[in-house]
This record gives C-alpha cells, structure tokens and sequence, in this order.
C-alpha cells in the first residue's frame, strides 16, 4: 500500500510486485519517505531490499526510514551480503553512494512511532499468531484519518483504534473459501488451515467491526482466499455487507483512494 499524505509518500509493506507496484502509481521509488513493515511475513517484506537496491540504482541518494520489527535489520544485513558483489562494483565502478546507511531501520513499537510535518502515525499490536510482533497502523493529519488493519484476527482494543476513522482499510477472509481452497491444495496439512483461520478476520466480523467503530467507508484487501475461482470480489462485499451498510471498496492492485 502506497500512502501519500500530508506532503509525505509512505509504503506500507513491500512483499512481491511492490517495486513494480509503486512504478505502475507513477511514483518514482526515490520520492519516498518512509516504510513501514507490518510484520515478518514474507509477503510483507520479501521485495523490500530489491525496491531499496532499485530505487539506489535509480539515483537515491539519501537514507529512507524504514520501521519494521525485530529480525528486520538482520534481513537487511543478509540482503546486502547477498549483493555484495553488485553493491562494491556500483560504488567503485559508477561512483555511486554506499548503499548500506539507505535504510534507515527502526524497530517498531506500539504507541506513536512518526510525527512530523502534520502528519502522525501511531500502531497497536494486532493479532496475528504465531507471530507476535504484528501491527496495525493508524494515520492522522490532523483532520482526518486511516487505519490500516495489517492482517490480524478480531482482538481487544481493536474497535476503539478504528474509531471514527475516514477510511478503514481491513483484510477479509471467507471459510467457505478456506474450505475450499484446502480440498485442493497439494498438501493440505491441517496446520495450515488452522493458521488461516485463526490469525485472518471472516468478512461478516469485519462488518460489524466496522459498524462498531463508526467508520465512514471501508476498503478490503488482503483476501483469503485470494484469486480461487468461485471466490470472487463480489463474495467479500456481500458478505461483509450483511453487517456494515455504510461504503465499500473492493481493494485491487492500482486502485486509488482518497480519504
């Protein structure tokens, strides 16, 4: 998710397509900000240091902020040693700038983790299992605000994070999709389906969370099951709809929002 708000360009997760992505918005990767990294799953981060190594071949200069959870900086560490040879060879053969001291990593926390510039960002631990160190994220300046539900299950305090909020963009699961999407998998392992089920949020809770908290519109992304056939966008919204009536945007790669 490419976030641009209050002068500031913000990328909020980087797993696979994310370079392309943010390209294909007609943002160039050296116009952004800050990252921030929701959790260590891998298609939340997998690309990030492929979009930081793009972007310093596209002429970025100067360090990114990149907050993330504990065991990032060991990724970033381990990305610059896979790439050590293309790295030195930029430095000394087109005078390009180190590429190391680029990111920026901070590790995240709950609480207020960027303010500046009219723009404030605060988090709380969402719930995710087994991963632990899982946030959501909510965006203010100063007049309205974005919440951002990372993927997570339903937990405590998670309603009052979203309270009033201009847009709520929230991951949405269908079991029946699940179902579905086990009775074909290779190795459906049960572990797997359990994992599902119980770290994602059914589409009829993220209605009434929605609901609850007294948003004003609500976006989906994050679908599980994501692109099984019979499954389509459709599904999601009406089954979320059975317990939100306000606004709601099925989510896709290139779509615009404002809120």
């Amino acid at each position: 998710m490419l976030v641009e708000v209050a002068g500031s360009t913000i990328l909020v997760d980087a797993g696979l397509g994310a370079t392309r992505g943010v390209c294909d918005a007609g943002v160039p990767l050296t116009d952004i900000d800050l990252i921030v990294i929701t959790h260590l799953h891998s298609d939340h981060y997998l690309e990030l240091g492929p979009l930081l190594h793009t972007a310093w071949t596209a002429g970025l200069t100067r360090s990114i902020p990149v907050i993330g959870p504990a065991g990032l900086s060991q990724y970033w560490e381990h990305f610059q040693a896979a790439m050590a040879f293309d790295v030195d060879l930029r430095v000394q053969d087109e005078g390009r700038v180190p590429f190391g001291p680029l990111a920026d990593i901070r590790e995240i926390t709950e609480g207020e983790i960027w303010a500046g510039d009219g723009l404030s960002i605060h988090t709380i631990r969402n719930y995710h299992p087994p991963i632990e160190d899982s946030f959501a994220l909510r965006l203010t300046d100063g007049g309205s605000a974005l919440v951002l539900s990372g993927d997570t299950a339903p937990f405590d305090g998670w309603v009052e994070f979203c309270k009033g909020c201009d847009l709520l963009v929230h991951e949405v699961m269908l079991q029946a999709g699940v179902d579905a999407l086990m009775s074909r998998h290779r190795n459906p392992d049960p572990r797997l389906k359990d994992h599902i089920l119980r770290s994602h949020t059914e589409a009829a809770e993220v209605g009434r969370i929605a609901t609850a908290a007294g948003i004003k519109a609500l976006a989906l992304n994050h679908f599980v099951p994501d692109g099984l056939p019979g499954f389509g966008p459709d599904d999601f919204s009406s089954a979320v709809r059975t317990t939100y009536a306000g606004p709601v945007t099925v989510g896709k790669d290139g779509l615009r929002l404002d809120w």
